[in-house]
């Protein structure tokens, strides 16, 4: 008998709800063509948290992530509380769900596909062959560093604090050496060596284990250059591997290779199994509701669960195969269209894919 997996579904704010919807429904196909079986728990998390509950992660959705064998995110945030206090910000919710649920490593796919090479800014040729990872510390470094303000010679400073330590460093580069293992084995580790402590710590604990992996070939890059090469030549990366703040913001330059940040697909993990997936897109509320969204990037991050914490590698295949063949045979939305009056709505996208798994099934 197959064994029921647990879903927690924290579907979020702004379009969230919209592309969490088209991904279970993906979900529920498999289920038919693959003999699999998923139990959905609904949890509030996010702005929607905030004003329905008083926080961003009530406690009654953190006990349904820790009963749950994954968690399918949607995305958080909005406008509407940019002003609220620390405490009551969405964004806190996610740091805290982050470290509660011991996720150090967030791994960020960006590959460029042929048919939408020119959907991005930077030219085909440029493009060509871009397939590439980012592996991101998730819980150290600045974003969790003390913060504070206090009055200075010329007024009111502001401090936040990069903190590393040599363990978190160790676990996160470990884990991006067995990923690059599993693919062309090389591995670019990003720094800022030549000015930051923390970076000198990271390039030494790199240096030190790179001889554990002596078939993956180490790069390590500053993180400026990084971003530039990443616009030059970026299907010379394989993986990228670097901390928190850095990751935040290469992830999402990479993203934009692929022609949109509604294509990019993540994965949140920690020591075992047990693993949080999200588009890396945010909440884009100025098109929440209208049924535009592209619901790619939420569909292709059901595809990294079945790989990385069921192992249901066919059905993961079939997935990442029928969003090709959707996209090989024209089909667009808005964020991806030439021609925006040609565009499909979410659920449309949705039901392409939905429909194209028997096929992919076949071929997996």
């Amino acid at each position: 008998m197959t064994e029921v997996k647990k879903i927690a579904v924290i579907a979020g704010d702004g379009i969230g709800p919209e592309v969490v919807a088209e991904a279970i429904k993906v979900m529920k196909r498999t289920e038919e063509l693959f003999g699999l079986k998923f139990a959905f728990e609904h949890g509030l998390f996010g702005g929607i948290a905030i004003d329905e509950k008083g926080t961003p992660l009530p406690q009654e959705t953190l006990e349904i992530c820790k009963r749950a064998d994954a968690v399918l995110l949607g995305a958080v945030g909005g406008p509407k509380w940019d002003n609220n206090s620390k405490e009551l910000r969405p964004e806190t919710g996610l740091l805290g769900i982050r470290k509660e649920l011991g996720l150090f490593s967030n791994l960020r796919p960006a590959v460029v596909f042929d048919c939408l090479k020119d959907a991005s800014t930077l030219k085909p040729e440029v493009l060509e062959g871009t397939d590439l990872i980012v592996v991101r510390e998730l819980t150290g470094g600045i974003y969790f560093g003390e913060k504070f303000r206090r009055e200075g010679a010329h007024g009111e400073e502001a401090v936040d604090t990069c903190v590393y330590n040599v363990t978190e460093v160790e676990r996160i580069v470990r884990q991006a050496f067995e990923v690059a293992q599993k693919r062309r084995k090389k591995l670019a580790s990003v720094d800022k060596a030549n000015v930051l402590e923390t970076s000198r710590l990271w390039r030494e604990t790199v240096n030190r284990i790179a001889p554990d992996y002596p078939d993956v070939e180490v790069e390590h890059v500053l993180v400026d250059n990084c971003a530039m090469q990443l616009l030059r030549r970026p299907s010379s990366f394989d993986v990228i591997v670097t901390e928190n703040m850095f990751g935040d913001i290469l992830s999402d330059e990479a993203a934009m290779l692929t022609g949109s940040i509604g294509m990019l697909s993540s994965a949140s993990l920690g020591e075992g199994s047990f693993g949080l997936y999200e588009p890396v897109h945010g909440s884009a509320p100025d098109i929440a509701g209208q049924g535009v969204a592209n619901p790619i990037a939420t569909i292709l991050s059901v595809a990294l669960m079945y790989r990385l914490t069921f192992g249901y590698s066919e059905a993961a295949d079939a997935i990442e195969s029928a969003v090709k063949q959707v996209l090989d045979a024209g089909h667009r939305t808005g964020d991806i269209a030439a021609d925006r009056a040609q565009a499909l709505s979410t659920t449309e996208m949705g039901d392409l894919i939905a429909n194209a798994l028997e096929g992919a099934a076949v071929q997996a």
